[in-house]
């Protein structure tokens, strides 16, 4: 489960290619994973489907506030992700980016869900590097990802 997560982090990232796998409709979208979907989030509206080859993925519109919801080839939903502002964030993890990373700013904040349990992921910037990280349960953070920018001439 942790490498899906992970693997879904990356991804929100990163861009990939679509592709279609037996169990699937005409448009190549998992039928197992759009009926689970029906029934998780029933009021969703702005449906818009994905199929990768090991995940099914829907952004949607639920409350006023899009989501992303990951299926696994069985149907079954493995996570939802949802972008977020700074004052969403636990109080600690807020406070310890704002601590350690003052003179960085945040480029991307996302929260995932799944089994139950909540992670975050920031990315942050200066003008030499970008850092991305990613909470452990609400108490702090370890590294994901970091590269250094290169120097425009």
């Amino acid at each position: 489960m942790k490498q899906f997560i992970l693997s879904i982090a990356t991804l929100l990232m990163l861009s990939v290619s679509t592709t279609a796998f037996a169990g699937t409709n005409d448009d190549g979208i998992n039928q197992l994973a759009v009926k689970s979907f029906k029934k998780d989030f029933s009021g969703a509206d702005n449906i818009v489907w994905e199929q990768r080859d090991t995940y099914a993925k829907a952004t949607f519109s639920l409350h006023g506030q899009v989501l992303y919801a990951y299926y696994n080839t069985n149907g079954d939903l493995q996570a939802v992700v949802r972008n977020i502002t700074s004052d969403q964030l636990p109080i600690n993890l807020l406070s310890s980016v704002r601590k350690d990373y003052g003179n960085c700013w945040i480029s991307d904040l996302f929260e995932i869900v799944s089994d139950d349990q909540t992670s975050y992921y920031v990315t942050l910037e200066d003008s030499e590097k970008k850092i991305v990280l990613k909470s452990q349960g609400t108490e702090f953070w370890s590294e994901y990802k970091k590269e250094r920018k290169a120097l425009a001439l």
